[in-house]
């Protein structure tokens, strides 16, 4: 039975990317909403009914397990929706917390992510539940994800636009900086140029497959990925390739997702 994975866009193909790193035999599914994205400035409800509808999808299609390969999701909505949907659903805070734990000392630690994540404080209430002497600073950083959608992933415009966010993390002498939206893994080119070496960098897609490693059966057959988007694929062809990576990108399918009561 396939691996669910599914995000608002594109931006969870980077989860998708890890798993199939980690589980090269796992079919999978991966939902991207297209038609709905961002969710990153949408309410709680909206982003519940929206994972709600995927989810429905996903199952109905055969995944026995779901990976919200969405911070703002994850943030929003996984905690109402675990006891409702019927197979094990997977989202990204508590992997990116649990390597943030692993590579963390005594220094600050900073987050970013879309307003919504960081509005919700899943992030910073989880690290400060199991580390409450840990000093952490959360930042929105909406422009973000919009650079990675139009593949400007270095440069002098993003390099700006990096260093000023993180100015006020930077005067603070955070040690580690946690990557709580699936696009700025593509980001850590010009992450590691601002802040340098010294900060470790906790990719929260890597950190996801990881997670999953001790309970993922062992599967022999060559795993498939099929890609299914809720508005017309066309133009999010050259995206999904800087995402998945290139030469990865077989067809990709348009979907309609029903209500789900």
């Amino acid at each position: 039975m396939p691996l669910g994975v599914f995000d608002s866009g594109v931006g969870g193909l980077t989860v998708v990317r890890a798993l199939r790193a980690a589980f090269p035999s796992r079919d999978i599914l991966y939902v991207g909403d297209t038609a709905r994205v961002p969710y990153g400035n949408k309410s709680a409800e909206t982003v519940t009914m929206y994972s709600r509808e995927i989810i429905h999808f996903l199952k109905k299609n055969g995944a026995d397990r779901i990976v919200v390969a969405c911070n703002t999701a994850s943030a929003l909505a996984v905690e109402k929706l675990r006891e409702s949907v019927s197979v094990p659903l997977h989202g990204m805070i508590e992997s990116g917390v649990q390597a943030a734990l692993e590579v963390a000392g005594s220094g600050p630690v900073g987050v970013i992510g879309t307003a919504a994540t960081i509005a919700s404080g899943a992030y910073q209430t989880a690290l400060s539940q199991v580390r409450p002497d840990w000093e952490i600073l959360a930042q929105a950083t909406p422009l973000l994800a919009p650079l990675v959608e139009e593949s400007w992933l270095q440069g002098e415009v993003t390099e700006k636009v990096v260093r000023r966010y993180l100015e006020p993390m930077m005067r603070e002498k955070i040690r580690v900086l946690v990557l709580a939206c699936t696009h700025y893994p593509l980001l850590k080119g010009v992450l590691r140029k601002v802040l340098g070496s010294e900060v470790a960098l906790v990719d929260s897609s890597e950190a996801c497959a990881k997670s999953l490693e001790s309970t993922e059966a062992k599967v022999v057959e060559k795993g498939e990925l099929k890609i299914y988007l809720t508005d017309e694929p066309g133009p999010f062809f050259g995206r999904v390739e800087n995402f998945l990576g290139s030469g990865s990108v077989g067809s990709i399918q348009r979907i309609a997702l029903e209500p789900v009561v």
